[in-house]
């Protein structure tokens, strides 16, 4: 492996690909942990502009602190939001692929059948066969 392989990453062949189910069900797990970050965000954001309120104009100092960190919290909200997005467009990708595979799985299993269908045909039977057909 040369020197730039190295310094950049490559190489790394030893790692097997998760499957498509595998990995939905791991973008979910993600997910479903990220929505239960968001809320507690959430509460804590609330809790800061309570603090925020409660200070007051009494201790200007301890309500300044109380709406930086609120504003911290705002922050990870909409970073935890983007993240969020992205995660939902990559599992539904990962889910149309699926369904799109399973169908051309099918797709290919009618298309040998049909051609199996067809193989024992011959033109000239099916034209005697619709001669026969016509006459009665």
């Amino acid at each position: 492996m040369s020197f730039f392989a190295k310094m950049f990453g490559g190489g790394k062949g030893g790692e097997k690909a998760p499957s498509p189910g595998e990995a939905i069900q791991r973008l979910r797990e993600i997910e479903e942990m990220l929505n239960k970050k968001q809320d507690f965000l959430e509460s804590k954001v609330k809790m800061e502009l309570e603090a925020a309120k409660k200070h007051g104009t009494k201790n200007k100092r301890a309500a300044l602190a109380a709406l930086k960190r609120k504003r911290r919290y705002e922050k990870q909200l909409a970073q935890i939001d983007g993240t969020l997005t992205t995660i939902e467009y990559q599992r539904e990708a990962l889910e149309n692929a699926s369904t799109n595979t399973e169908v051309l799985k099918i797709m290919s299993l009618a298309a040998k059948a049909l051609k199996n269908a067809h193989e024992n045909m011959d033109v000239d039977k099916v034209h005697d066969l619709m001669d026969e057909v016509d006459r009665k």
